[in-house]
């Protein structure tokens, strides 16, 4: 079955307006041509939705319910026209975009360096993984960057999340120091992000699923120093493989866990915002081609 929405439209306005007559004069079509397009609906729908009384015709229950359902869908498909069109209009205005450290010289910026729109103005705010959700929900920021690996955070049924690409995590040994799993490191002091962040939990939460507490001799939520910390021989780490800059002599030993990452907007962005989604979108792609 496939519904014609101009004859949806002729049935909803059969409701509105009352008379076959009315809806003519209302569409500027002839009374006759009218009915044969509704009659051409009860075809497609193989419903009966007209009855005649009298002179006149009125609607069957089934067409009462397919009329007013015909008016929400045609709103929701003027909606989506509308968006459409404003997508394709210059974007313009302020878009602030909210991302975890790593995320920002690895996706944002180089997304924000391949749009050409003169009018669009993005303000980058570095935000971790914890608080960028809640940010985004209290209208602080526009667009995230953000992993929804989270235990007990639901992603809010009026958020749309678009994936980016997975992060392995990695174990982070000083060089000439090359550990096989993270159980080797036990007695090894530890270099944190700070307390009560993504990373902090989850490295505590590999830790003992290792069968040991860390000890804890430094915390950074600054991942240079965590890999100059490590670098220098006073601790080991762990990280995600997109914090790995190579400039540092460190070792790495990829981990049997991955993070994801995500994109989030608000269900009711404009424009502008949508062409920053595109554009993060369009990078991550990038990267794994």
């Amino acid at each position: 079955m496939t519904l014609n929405p101009w004859r949806l439209r002729l049935l909803s306005q059969l409701d509105a307006l009352g008379t076959v007559r009315a809806v003519a004069q209302a569409a500027n079509l002839s009374a006759s041509s009218v009915s044969q397009q509704l009659a051409v609906l009860e075809a497609e729908t193989r419903t009966q939705l007209l009855e005649r009384t009298g002179r006149r015709v009125r609607l069957t229950s089934a067409g009462l319910i397919l009329a007013r359902r015909a008016r929400s869908i045609l709103d929701q498909m003027e909606a989506v026209e509308a968006e459409l069109r404003g997508l394709s209009q210059e974007p313009s205005g302020r878009v602030r975009l909210g991302a975890f450290q790593s995320a920002i010289h690895m996706l944002a910026v180089p997304a924000l360096q391949q749009l050409d729109h003169p009018h669009l103005h993005v303000e980058l705010v570095e935000l971790e993984p914890h608080a960028s959700m809640p940010a985004l929900l209290a209208g602080e920021v526009d667009v995230i960057i953000t992993t929804t690996d989270f235990v007990g955070l639901p992603v809010p049924s009026d958020i749309d999340v678009v994936p980016l690409g997975q992060d392995p995590i990695v174990l982070l040994t000083p060089p000439g120091q090359p550990k096989t799993d993270l159980a080797a490191c036990k007695d090894e002091p530890w270099a944190f992000d700070i307390p009560g962040s993504y990373m902090a939990n989850l490295a505590t939460r590999l830790c003992r699923q290792a069968g040991f507490e860390p000890r804890v001799i430094g915390r950074f939520s600054n991942y240079m120093l965590t890999l100059k910390h490590v670098e220098a021989g006073l601790a080991v780490a762990i990280l995600p493989a997109m914090a790995v800059d190579p400039r540092f002599d460190v070792l790495t030993k990829e981990l049997p866990e991955t993070r994801r990452i995500t994109a989030a907007v608000r269900r009711d962005s404009r424009a502008a915002i949508t062409v920053v989604l595109d554009a993060l979108h369009t990078r991550s792609q990038s990267d794994e081609r």
